[in-house]
């Protein structure tokens, strides 16, 4: 500050009038942080894959497979899937990132029946819904249901976030065209870093 002969009102002023204009943001614990840019995700009006988004928007995205198992379905995942309770299903977990930042966790729910060999497949590198159309359960229509709520510790922690900060919720059945559930899924992501766009007519 005496370098630059400015005091301490003068710039906790200019800060404030940055803050005010979004560039920057103040966050508990960490002090005053440039504000990033938030990704417009699109797939609320499209199917398309993470990765082919993301690249679309000129970002680098990357995964890493956090869990991947075969286990019985529970209450939840089985009504999302048409299932019964226990029938054999792949749980996938994916964090998912954007320019090396993480975007969103993703815990991804494939009957076993649907594709047997699917434990197979390096998540890291492919794409859950290409795999699903190489073996003949592509995704066509998809219901999805979205909640706001609060990241918990373990959440918080993957995505690089306080706890307690706002999260985007969402909770996706991916069907075929003959409205056969493949694919149930929750969604997880930083309402920091992401906004939802939808292109509705009449």
């Amino acid at each position: 500050m005496n370098y630059y002969q400015v005091s301490r009102p003068t710039i906790r002023q200019a800060i404030q009038t940055l803050v005010d204009r979004g560039l920057l943001e103040k966050r508990k614990r960490r002090g005053t942080i440039v504000k990033q840019a938030k990704i417009a995700q699109q797939f609320t009006q499209i199917i398309e894959g993470y990765d082919k988004e993301m690249s679309g928007k000129g970002l680098i995205p990357t995964t890493k497979v956090l869990f991947f198992q075969r286990e019985p379905a529970n209450d939840e995942v089985a009504t999302g899937l048409h299932l019964s309770i226990d029938d054999p299903v792949f749980k996938l977990i994916r964090l998912r990132y954007a320019d090396f930042q993480p975007v969103v966790l993703i815990t991804s729910y494939i009957p076993k029946k649907i594709v047997p060999n699917l434990i197979q497949e390096d998540f890291s590198k492919v794409s859950l819904y290409s795999t699903l159309e190489k073996n003949h359960a592509s995704v066509q229509h998809v219901k999805r249901r979205l909640e706001v709520l609060k990241a918990n510790e373990t959440t918080a922690d993957l995505l690089n976030i306080a706890q307690g900060e706002p999260i985007f919720y969402f909770h996706t059945q991916g069907l075929t065209r003959d409205n056969i559930p493949v694919e149930y899924s929750v969604a997880k992501y930083r309402g920091d870093l992401n906004y939802f766009e939808m292109d509705l007519q009449r």
